[in-house]
């Protein structure tokens, strides 16, 4: 073989080889993850999916891609959002922060396997047929923190024992909100106290929200669950001090703000949870076979410096059953 001839064909092996290796890598799958929270809301619950998804061997920009979809606390954006990740075809997608996002999801797509965070009752808002058979493309971990709301008003009870009227924060929006005003009021009327229901979905109804407790007198108040109070947690925290009420709120986000008590699940290991979730379906199982993971995971915290700051004393029982004091 004359040289030429020999470094033409050496060259052609050279260019051609590493296109018919890389033809034979396996394709690096794509997740879609969409949240109503902004980019900047809670990044721990991020970290804790991508967690899950590592547990089970997927490594975010080694053999798994994510694309993140982030509503802003806007709820009509999230059809749009979650119609772009079935554009891109993703291989599932985590569909979280309440049953907007979920119900958006749904409705883009009844083929792509969606994995959700959820607060309410699955079953009851129509997400799935059963919690241990799901049925359709949809499953994923549940909080039930709208049946938490009648527990953690009896906690506030306990700590604020002399208040005979409760304020109740609600966003109305959510569907699940319903079984979370419907447990509350029952609550309310089995430790005979009176609940004042306010509702609230924006900065400035969370303002007058504030200003009627303060013109009715409420000795105490519940700040429902949800995401958008998250997202204002700093603007409630800060009037509840500002007015001096007690308050229990659904997160312990809050308490680190200098709230004085929250109760609830424990919402990073949900969403820890749904990364496995996630992994799961990757390597082949159906959404329809998974069943729904129930919260299992519940904390109380109780913030000291706080509750001394408005002259409460925590009663020792109640001390007992905290899961964490910050002093």
């Amino acid at each position: 073989m004359k040289r030429r001839e020999f470094i033409t064909l050496l060259g052609g092996a050279v260019a051609t080889w590493p296109l018919a290796a890389w033809a034979q890598q396996p394709a690096v799958p794509m997740v879609g993850f969409l949240t109503s929270l902004g980019p900047n809301d809670r990044p721990n619950l991020r970290e804790a999916f991508r967690r899950g998804l590592s547990d089970a061997g997927y490594v975010e920009g080694r053999n798994v891609r994510i694309e993140y979809r982030f509503g802003g606390n806007q709820h009509d954006r999230l059809p749009a959002l979650a119609a772009e990740l079935v554009d891109y075809k993703v291989a599932v997608i985590a569909a979280t922060g309440g049953s907007p996002t979920v119900l958006s999801a749904k409705a883009a797509t009844s083929s792509i396997p969606i994995v959700f965070t959820f607060g309410g009752d699955p079953v009851r808002e129509g997400l799935v047929a059963s919690i241990n058979r799901p049925g359709g493309n949809v499953t994923g971990a549940s909080f039930f923190v709208s049946l938490l709301s009648g527990k953690a008003l009896g906690l506030l009870h306990e700590l604020v024992p002399n208040a005979a009227v409760i304020g109740l924060l609600i966003d109305p929006r959510p569907p699940e909100n319903v079984l979370l005003l419907s447990d509350a009021r029952e609550a309310a009327r089995t430790l005979g106290l009176e609940m004042l229901v306010l509702n609230a979905s924006s900065p400035g109804e969370i303002d007058a929200a504030f200003a009627t407790l303060r013109s009715r007198g409420a000795g105490a108040l519940l700040v429902g669950a949800g995401t958008y109070f998250v997202s204002r947690r700093q603007q409630i925290v800060t009037l509840a001090a500002r007015d001096a009420i007690p308050a229990m709120y659904s997160i312990r986000e809050y308490v680190e703000e200098g709230g004085p008590m929250s109760y609830g699940n424990d919402v990073a290991d949900g969403y820890r949870r749904a990364g496995l979730y996630v992994a799961r379906i990757l390597k082949g199982e159906k959404p329809a076979d998974l069943p729904i993971e129930q919260a299992t995971r519940f904390e109380l915290v109780i913030n000291l410096k706080t509750a001394r700051t408005l002259g409460l004393t925590v009663p020792p029982t109640l001390l007992a059953r905290a899961d964490e004091v910050i002093e």
